[in-house]
């Protein structure tokens, strides 16, 4: 027990007998200093005792497309502490090829009496999707909050990154780079961050470049799919068309196009520039480490619950969508432009 209650007391920083008081349940501790003990005693693996285990308000749902992008599970993790901080259980319910839909995940998890759903990049970021599926499920009376996509027929709270700011920070970069010949690889156009994207990357093109639209869009825009093997097959079409920068909607995508480039014999950064975006972790430690527009993915899942609650306490959060900048991480996979070496 002694040995338990020092290693408690190192990682949350603060005297043994902190710990034993907060272990026993007896007062005069800080609410703050209490969530440290309580967060030391899960990461060291301990089990919490029995009359700290928190009591639950109920379950939220939370339905993703999938786990394999990094910054999936990177959200739930945000969406989930934030969650269990206010006494919810979260439930984490992952769409995956050829198995449950978006609404057999709905219904399962209000067949289960969920107090709330959060929707991550679900039909609703869909333009040709039936946006009627969400209206029925707030008919059935179920609050629900959607991040990472955009309708103007669905009356419920979005939470976004500002896609088009994105793309203007990575073009701007690029462009001080000494770069003219920027590509940028995305997911399909029906999906709304998609639109917004290839909209401020253009508008961008056009300011930094004075490139015309037709040609920014006919040329330099390449669609495919959000995965490691739809980077590669869009870089590869846009180092085909003398692209020295290639943009990728996603760091999964940014890996696959410096794996094109490397199977083209270019190296990164010293031919060809690659940016990402999400910032996902591990990806500052990729070779070479990753320059990406970060998404600010700690300010949107903790909206996305504080929201959702309001919603579950009666008081409806604005019909509108909150939109969170992104931030530009400058790592080691862009560099001056090939033949533009005397830039800075």
């Amino acid at each position: 027990m002694t040995t338990r209650l020092a290693d408690i007391a190192a990682q949350a920083g603060v005297s043994e007998a902190t710990v034993s008081r907060v272990l026993n349940g007896k007062p005069g501790v800080a609410a703050t200093t209490r969530q440290s003990v309580l967060a030391a005693l899960d990461v060291l693996g301990y089990e919490r005792p029995v009359r700290l285990r928190q009591r639950s308000e109920g379950l939220v749902g939370l339905i993703t497309p999938e786990l394999e992008n990094p910054i999936f599970p990177a959200l739930a993790q945000v969406i989930g502490q934030a969650l269990t901080r206010q006494g919810y259980t979260p439930v984490l319910a992952t769409q995956t090829p050829g198995g449950s839909t978006e609404d057999e995940l709905t219904e399962m998890l209000v067949d289960r009496g969920v107090a709330g759903i959060i929707y991550v990049s679900g039909l609703h970021a869909d333009t040709t999707a039936d946006m009627q599926r969400y209206e029925r499920l707030r008919a059935q009376g179920v609050p629900f909050v959607l991040v990472d996509g955009f309708s103007p027929k669905v009356q419920a709270p979005f939470i976004s990154p500002d896609d088009r700011a994105a793309m203007t920070l990575a073009v701007t970069h690029l462009a001080s780079l000494g770069h003219t010949r920027i590509g940028l690889a995305l997911g399909p156009k029906r999906f709304v961050p998609v639109q917004r994207k290839i909209e401020g990357f253009v508008r961008t093109m056009q300011d930094q470049l004075g490139l015309p639209t037709d040609v920014v869009e006919k040329e330099l825009v390449q669609h495919s799919l959000y995965t490691l093997e739809g980077g590669q097959a869009a870089a590869t079409a846009l180092i085909g068309r003398d692209c020295t920068a290639v943009v990728c909607a996603s760091d999964m995508m940014a890996l696959g196009a410096i794996r094109a480039a490397r199977q083209h014999g270019l190296e990164v950064p010293t031919d060809i520039s690659v940016v990402g975006f999400d910032d996902s972790p591990l990806i500052a430690f990729t070779d070479p480490p990753l320059t990406t527009v970060r998404k600010p993915v700690p300010a949107m899942g903790q909206a996305a619950v504080r929201t959702l609650l309001e919603e579950i306490g009666g008081t409806p959060a604005p019909h509108s969508e909150f939109v969170f900048m992104p931030e530009l991480v400058v790592r080691g996979s862009t560099a001056s432009a090939p033949g533009d070496r005397n830039r800075r």
